[in-house]
């Protein structure tokens, strides 16, 4: 009996409830030029914000990939839009996710292959771009550990685990999880 009053008050508590921190969507192109120009032009028709221009870490010979060439473009999104944004990009995976696609951190992405699923009018002199989101879900309080004075540490009860990131999914967008096979 005693149980079942601090399990509804855990729930009912405001702290404990899960919200998405930030989306982060990137279109990497494998390549500078007006191909990255382009992806950027979808991502500002996306999101009306301006991409950022990623880097390669590495040089990869096989993919003529030099080091500290620009490669991709992302760009972060938070509040309502982030919520609007994902929404739609789930309803082109048909709200199903694979538990691999859960993070031990609360964290979930997936791609997506054409962005005009998404919404976006198809141009030719554009083309079609594949692109992966990122969402991180974090609890009130979590600027703690993030501030620069007086920083603290997020207890373990308070972080955000995948279990409780797939309860969220599902209950906030009846999404479906598919399990691995064993």
């Amino acid at each position: 009996m005693a149980e079942s009053k601090t399990k509804t008050k855990k729930s009912e508590n405001p702290m404990r409830q899960l919200r998405i921190e930030k989306l982060v969507i990137n279109i990497c192109v494998g390549e500078s030029g007006d191909k990255l120009i382009r992806a950027g032009k979808v991502l500002d028709q996306l999101t009306d914000q301006k991409g950022v221009h990623g880097k390669a870490r590495l040089t990869v010979r096989t993919f003529n990939i030099r080091r500290n060439e620009e490669i991709s473009v992302y760009t972060t999104v938070r509040g309502k839009k982030a919520r609007d944004i994902l929404e739609t990009a789930l309803k082109v995976k048909e709200f199903e996710l694979k538990e691999g696609n859960f993070s031990e951190t609360g964290c979930f992405g997936f791609g997506i292959e054409e962005h005009i699923d998404l919404g976006i009018k198809y141009d030719p002199q554009i083309g079609i771009y594949g692109m992966d989101i990122y969402c991180q879900l974090t609890r009130p309080g979590y600027r703690v550990c993030r501030r620069k004075q007086q920083n603290g540490r997020i207890g373990t009860n308070h972080r955000v685990t995948k279990e409780q990131a797939i309860k969220w999914f599902q209950d906030e967008f009846d999404g479906v999880v598919i399990k691995k096979k064993e």
